[in-house]
């Protein structure tokens, strides 16, 4: 059939051709690729890509959605895939999905092939397109949120997980490994055009520093660190709850990590000695009123690291950058009053003591324990300066 191509931002869709075979295999057969695709046959064959150029993609036209080849509009060298699916005519609506090859990727193409589909798409008659994407597929994330998707809440177990038979769910109860979340986007013909404003930027440069101690995204590569770190008793004594986190509660954390900071809810970073590179502590910033411009931050040292002054000096750096970067206003953070070690870091970081809550947090062995609260504003550090002598 022939399929009339569609012009984006430095890509053309066209249909899927015979001489696209060998890059739809090396894409298919990507482990990154097959992570997220989990419903892709297993070995992805030559055979298995014929079928997909010459059955797969027409039926797929046939029943009103597409399968388009994202090719370079100069050597038409196949670069990804993108294609809508499941689509209900009743409600003009569909489900769009895109994949990008290791030779094509960090260039944009994904977002200009969900931009240059989704518009056309709009202009024929959709309403509403819908985006699925796991939650450790952050790259997908930033694609969704780029091409104008915005997120809408969290499917539970809306995926089939790694090895894990679709076929087989439903008839005899056996679902392989666990069934995996998805994460909600969608975006109406009426959207504005453009990016969704993220909440919680991506940090400049990938980290801050002050040459002493550098701030950087936790990743699902820290686990060891992070289970390390948590492990340690006063640091489970300072959680809510003070309970130690499950070995998957802690995987989660990590893997899922640069998902909530794309989401604008929380930013994970790892304190790291600047001079040689070592983990030693933990600081994360948790938007809990968006609305009101106020956030919460934490932290956690290992005792190695201790008396040096870095989680005061990760405390500055994360106040700048907040009050800097994003639309923060009002820093918040709290202590047992116990923990005088943990109110010193924040008096040094500028942070001002505001209140004493009684029984605010839930405690050990269901007993309940009071907080000391503090703050910083903006105009707190304008007035006073960063102090980093630790």
């Amino acid at each position: 059939m022939i399929v009339p191509a569609i012009p984006g931002d430095g890509v053309r869709l066209r249909g899927l051709r015979p001489e696209d075979l060998d890059d739809l295999l090396a894409g298919y057969n990507d482990p990154d690729m097959r992570r997220f695709a989990t419903v892709l046959p297993v070995p992805f064959t030559r055979a298995h890509a014929e079928e997909y150029i010459a059955e797969l993609a027409p039926r797929m036209f046939a029943a009103g959605g597409g399968l388009y080849a994202v090719a370079d509009p100069v050597t038409d060298r196949l670069l990804g895939g993108v294609g809508i699916d499941r689509v209900q005519p009743g409600r003009a609506q569909a489900e769009i999905g895109y994949w990008t090859g290791t030779w094509a990727r960090r260039r944009g193409v994904a977002t200009a092939a969900v931009r240059a589909l989704a518009g056309h798409a709009f202009d024929t008659g959709l309403a509403r397109l819908e985006l699925l994407t796991h939650r450790e597929n952050a790259a997908s994330q930033r694609v969704a949120l780029a091409a104008g998707f915005r997120p809408e809440g969290v499917r539970r177990a809306a995926l089939p997980g790694p090895g894990e038979d679709p076929a087989r769910v439903g008839q005899d109860g056996s679902l392989g490994q666990a069934r995996e979340d998805a994460l909600a986007y969608a975006r109406l013909a009426d959207d504005p055009p453009g990016p969704v404003e993220r909440l919680l930027p991506d940090l400049p440069g990938g980290e801050l520093t002050d040459g002493v101690v550098t701030l950087r995204p936790l990743a699902a590569s820290d686990l060891a660190f992070y289970a390390e770190l948590h492990s340690q008793e006063d640091v489970v004594a300072t959680t809510v709850p003070p309970v130690p986190p499950s070995p998957e509660e802690m995987r989660r954390r990590c893997a899922w990590s640069a998902s909530h900071w794309l989401a604008g809810d929380r930013a994970d970073l790892v304190i790291v000695d600047t001079a040689t590179g070592t983990p030693t502590g933990e600081i994360g910033l948790y938007y809990q009123e968006p609305r009101t411009g106020q956030a919460m931050i934490g932290y956690s040292m290992m005792p190695a690291w201790r008396g040096r002054g870095y989680p005061t000096r990760a405390a500055q750096l994360l106040s700048l950058w907040a009050f800097a970067e994003t639309g923060v206003a009002r820093l918040i953070a709290g202590a047992l009053p116990t923990n005088l070690g943990s109110q010193r870091v924040l008096e040094k970081a500028g942070f001002k003591r505001e209140a004493y809550l009684r029984s605010r947090l839930p405690g050990a062995g269901g007993r309940r324990s009071d907080d000391v609260q503090f703050a910083l504003l903006a105009e707190d550090l304008l007035t006073e300066g960063p102090r980093l002598d630790g």
